[in-house]
């Protein structure tokens, strides 16, 4: 595979990273107390694109104090919902404004195809962010009437407090926005450590934060390792929730140490989604909508469709079609105008994605696209389908959490249900027929957080997201999220 020469890279973006980036703290962009510094890579080259501040347990303890004294005496809480709301709305809009250069520190970052970001990853954040900043104004208790008389109760719905919030790699800016967006409506404080893989995104959007004109403390950006940095915040005392989003392993450790104070906790993790396609679909629209299932950034969502079903009498047609469009593929670097695939994420990812494909070679699965580690240099895998696939492979059971999908036939469509569902994951799924009353019963009998019909990966802040099972606790987005991020105080005063 050759990969094409990068253009230009936005001069902005440029400057961005030839200056070793610091970390933001109460307003102020600081070193780490240690005065370490980390490498953040391109993964279409392998070479060190930057210099990172490297945060651990010192720099969280004055982060989660800077967002302390903002949450109990700083003037966020004194301020309005209405001028808390117009703050969230002015970061969309500065986010908007600088749609190039955050594509830009995406596709560099992250290695994702500049297009893409350009039109999805930068427009679904400012979109999260105008979304929020209209619930700031919205978020109301209720008066209950109760059986004993000359009583008025009611409720009051406040900001959870200081919240701990861990964002993954493979959407950073996006991740970034979910998770800022209704903790700042809700008026809550926070302290936010991106992927060790991916910082510069979120502390680009930090310089924003502060033009918006955010006081100081009420957003604190810590990157670091997540061994260290992220460690530290999840079982720091002061922090009265935390918010992660990643893999269903690492989860597990944050309700761990997140126990030391019963801090709130909710999570968004793994998936091995089920992808149903029956006999009865209009395949011009299945089969693509499910090649972009799987591959759409480079198969690094959580919810990709990676497992594949097919009725049987159409099980050839399909699973030749989704690998046409695999070997169809343009995979090379995310600022090649001309890429639809980029690199995976690091080294460390692609020799999983790798591990996992050996493993299902060694079980008896057999590609009929891709299969292997592509180009010289860069993290670069192939788009692959594979077949003669069972249950019990971990190329099935286990996320990959790359451009690989196994397809397995289906011939009784009283056995697809039992079988989409056997999996520990819970997180998404999708359904392709003709008949709708079909689609609605199998959406009912999915045990997945989103259940998409004749379409995959549609997303809005509108929307909730989230997971059934070991796919994680709480829902990102839409009305659902408030709750994670607020506490009902019930109040009864005696009247009569």
């Amino acid at each position: 595979m050759g990969i094409a020469v990068s253009p230009q890279i936005h001069p902005h973006v440029a400057e961005f990273i030839d200056q070793p980036r610091k970390m933001l703290i109460n307003g102020r962009w600081v070193n780490a107390a240690s005065g370490k510094t980390f490498p953040t890579y391109n993964p279409a080259t392998g070479e060190v694109l930057a210099q990172v501040a490297e945060g651990d347990r010192e720099d969280i303890n004055q982060a989660v104090k800077a967002a302390r004294k903002a949450f109990d005496n700083g003037p966020w809480r004194r301020m309005t919902a209405s001028e808390r709301g117009r703050r969230i709305w002015k970061l969309g809009d500065l986010l908007e404004q600088h749609t190039e250069e955050f594509a830009y520190l995406e596709s560099l970052d992250n290695g994702k195809p500049l297009n893409i970001a350009k039109v999805a990853d930068v427009p679904l954040a400012v979109d999260l962010f105008r979304y929020m900043a209209g619930w700031a104004t919205k978020i109301e208790g209720n008066t209950i009437p109760i059986s004993a008389p000359g009583f008025l109760a009611y409720t009051l719905r406040e900001p959870v407090g200081v919240v701990g919030q861990i964002i993954p790699w493979n959407f950073p800016l996006l991740m970034a926005a979910w998770k800022l967006g209704p903790a700042l409506a809700t008026g809550c404080t926070v302290v936010l450590k991106p992927a060790e893989q991916t910082p510069l995104s979120a502390l680009r959007l930090g310089e924003l934060i502060l033009e918006a004109g955010f006081p100081e403390g009420v957003v604190n950006i810590v990157p670091g390792y997540g061994e260290t940095a992220g460690a530290a915040l999840a079982d720091h005392p002061d922090v009265d929730k935390v918010a992660f989003t990643g893999s269903t392993e690492v989860g597990k450790l944050i309700v761990h140490a997140a126990a030391g104070n019963l801090k709130k906790v909710s999570l968004e993790l793994g998936g091995k989604s089920p992808n149903v396609i029956f006999k009865d679909a209009d395949l011009e629209t299945a089969i693509p909508g499910s090649a972009s299932a799987i591959f759409f950034n480079h198969g690094q969502c959580c919810c990709a469709g990676s497992r594949l079903y097919v009725e049987k009498s159409v099980y050839d047609q399909v699973v030749e079609g989704v690998a046409e469009h695999a070997r169809k593929i343009k995979v090379g670097s995310g600022l090649d105008p001309d890429t639809q695939m980029g690199p995976l994420v690091s080294e460390e990812q692609m020799n999983r994605v790798c591990g996992y494909l050996e493993s299902g070679f060694s079980e008896g699965a057999k590609a009929v696209a891709g299969g292997h580690k592509s180009g010289g240099r860069g993290y670069f895998v192939e788009p692959t389908v594979l077949v003669d696939t069972k249950e019990n492979m971990k190329v099935v059971r286990e996320e990959i959490f790359g451009p690989v999908v196994t397809a397995m036939p289906f011939t009784d469509p009283e056995e697809i249900v039992p079988r989409a569902n056997d999996s520990e994951y819970g997180l998404a799924a999708a359904v392709w027929t003709r008949d709708i009353g079909k689609a609605h019963r199998m959406a009912e009998q999915l045990r997945a957080g989103t259940v998409w019909i004749n379409c995959y990966n549609i997303f809005d802040a509108a929307l909730p997201f989230g997971g059934y099972k070991q796919s994680g606790w709480g829902r990102e987005m839409g009305h659902d999220v408030l709750n994670l991020y607020t506490q009902t105080k019930s109040v009864c005063a005696r009247i009569a």
